[in-house]
This record gives structure tokens, C-alpha cells and sequence, in this order.
């Protein structure tokens, strides 16, 4: 498991701070996964989930944990693989039909509300604003860029 130096740990406890909302050193569980992005992770939903142990959608909502409870999550998030820009391009050239360096719009748009973690419409618009040209389109290679600059 990776190990953070005490100086990453006093930034994390301090971000962490920044969700506690009711002032008692605790966020909820529906922050965990916002909290950890906030730390340059990128952890699933359901990776999430299944660290806090497959919370009910009450128990989401209601139950709390503080700093020492979440640094053991945060530690394991940050052990497992990441995705790398070639994954990312690799999997997107499936869908360029012409060999040509792009993909439908719309067929992305799809493939993002439907395909493993599911994104809403909301959230496909807000990542694919300013990414089509004229003709629909996305340039997929700085569609990746794009996404993990973000």
C-alpha cells in the first residue's frame, strides 16, 4: 500500500476539513467520493461503495466518519491501477470507423450513458462542452487530454 509523507497527510486532513459541514472533524459517506477526487484520485462510485462496505442509500446520507477512518480508504484508492492516456485512446479508436483520429459525438454520448460507470445527461454535456467540431465529431486524443487535465 502506498505510504504518504506526513506532509501530504496534514494537506489531506485539511481538505478533508473542508467537508466537514456540521463542525464535528466528520463528513458523510455521499462526501467520501468527492473528497477523495478533490485529492487527485479518481476512484468509481462503485469503488467507493464497496470500500465503505456497500452502504445502504440511508446510511449514504447519514452516517459519518472522520479523518483516521478515511486515510486507510484513501490509501487503498490510491494503490489500485490507474488508467493511463494510451488506455484512454486505445479504448476510444475502437470507435473511429474511418481510422481518421475521431468519433461520432452522438455514438460517444451513447457509449457514456451506457457503458460502465453510467454518466447522466448533465454530466455528458458538461464533459463533452467545447469537444465537437462542426461535423460532430470529437478528436478523440485531446478528448483524453482534455479529460485528464480536468
Amino acid at each position: 500500500m502506498t505510504e504518504f509523507t506526513p506532509d501530504q497527510i496534514e494537506d489531506f486532513k485539511e481538505a478533508f476539513g473542508l467537508f466537514d459541514r456540521v463542525g464535528d472533524s466528520q463528513v458523510a459517506y455521499n462526501q467520501v467520493a468527492d473528497i477523495m477526487r478533490a485529492l487527485g484520485q479518481n476512484p468509481t462510485n462503485r469503488s467507493v461503495n464497496k470500500i465503505l462496505g456497500n452502504p445502504t442509500a440511508d446510511d449514504l446520507a447519514n452516517k459519518r466518519l472522520n479523518f483516521d477512518a478515511f486515510l486507510p480508504m484513501l490509501k487503498e484508492v490510491d494503490a489500485q491501477p490507474k488508467g493511463t492516456y494510451d488506455d484512454y485512446v486505445e479504448g476510444l479508436r475502437v470507435f473511429d470507423k474511418e481510422g481518421n483520429g475521431t468519433v461520432m459525438g452522438a455514438e460517444l454520448r451513447i457509449v457514456l450513458s451506457t457503458l460502465g460507470e453510467k454518466m447522466n445527461e448533465q454530466e455528458i454535456d458538461a464533459l463533452m462542452a467545447g469537444q465537437e467540431d462542426e461535423n460532430g465529431s470529437v478528436h478523440y486524443e485531446a478528448f483524453v487530454k482534455h479529460i485528464m487535465s480536468v
